[in-house]
């Protein structure tokens, strides 16, 4: 960790409000991302993120800075959006029965990463969840399950739906862009 960083972190835990504006300006790019990856819109990841700084500042005294202060702030803001859908109670899961779909990979390979997080925005919050949870933040089913209060099998059943069902939009996409 920097000493730069190791100052932020210091002048944020003292609440200093110019420390945790940069702290801010620094990572709210990247935590806006995060969270858009758990919701429907750009409002609603806004909201969000909000959210997870306001517990970021209420935490950063219990951070230990032996660690990732970025993963740590990253771990934040996915609960946060977790808690956000359980308020909600929008964790629907089994919405969807899994079909194979066959796509090419060079369909995949020319998606741009701003497309492919558009088609997971079209995917149930069930699977969205844990897709996002287990292959793009590295949680093991294990620790979805305990996070999310589903069974196992359950994240790993919705793990197997959200990839066909990310498949089966792809396709979809790619035949529609096909006929253009």
């Amino acid at each position: 960790m920097l000493d730069n960083e190791l100052e932020l972190i210091e002048g944020c835990r003292q609440n200093n409000r110019k420390s945790q504006e940069r702290l801010y300006k620094k990572y709210a790019g990247l935590m806006l991302g995060i969270c858009f990856r758990y919701v429907k819109n750009r409002q609603e990841a806004e909201d969000v993120m909000m959210e997870g700084f306001m517990k970021i500042f209420k935490a950063i005294p219990n951070f230990i800075p032996n660690g990732s202060f970025e993963g740590w702030m990253k771990r934040i803001m996915v609960y946060t959006a977790i808690e956000h859908y359980r308020k909600l109670a929008k964790m629907p899961f089994d919405e969807f029965e899994s079909q194979d779909a066959i796509v090419d990979d060079h369909v995949i390979d020319s998606m741009s990463a701003r497309d492919i997080l558009g088609l997971m925005h079209d995917m149930p919050e069930g699977y969205r969840m844990v897709f996002n949870m287990f292959a793009i933040e590295g949680y093991s089913h294990k620790e979805i399950a305990n996070t999310l209060g589903i069974s196992e099998g359950t994240s790993k059943s919705q793990f197997n739906r959200s990839k066909a069902y990310l498949k089966k939009l792809i396709e979809k996409k790619f035949i529609i862009h096909s006929k253009s």
